[in-house]
């Protein structure tokens, strides 16, 4: 199944708790929680590119499914991390105390991190 294409975020549960526990400022949890970000997937085989934009952040990650990469999170820090394809529709990768899950269903992008016993969950389409 190929990923490839811009999707819209039309809803979200969980936003705020999972976002203070990752530390970010609360500040910045009321600023974020509103905006619907655009993700853009450049896929190629096994290689993905991805450009997340929220507001005026944008963060930018490339990786070859399999292999070690280097990954930057929602908070700005670079980690290493593997990103593996689980069936043909759902990318899932884990690092530090992250589980991140994506699921393509048709035009629809599920997403899903998960820390400790909180579940932040993403419904982006297709534009």
């Amino acid at each position: 199944m190929d990923f490839s294409g811009k999707y819209q975020l039309q809803s979200q549960e969980n936003f705020e708790p999972f976002m203070k526990a990752m530390g970010m400022p609360e500040d910045l949890i009321q600023k974020g929680k509103d905006i619907k970000g655009v993700s853009e997937v450049v896929q190629n085989g096994k290689h993905f590119k991805l450009c997340n934009t929220t507001g005026t952040k944008v963060i930018k990650n490339e990786f070859t499914l399999g292999e070690e990469c280097e990954i930057e999170t929602m908070m700005g820090e670079k980690v290493k991390a593997v990103v593996n394809l689980e069936g043909e529709n759902k990318l899932v990768t884990a690092f530090k105390n992250i589980k991140f899950v994506a699921e393509l269903n048709g035009d629809t992008l599920n997403t899903t991190m998960t820390v400790g016993d909180i579940v932040f969950k993403r419904i982006s389409k297709r534009i």
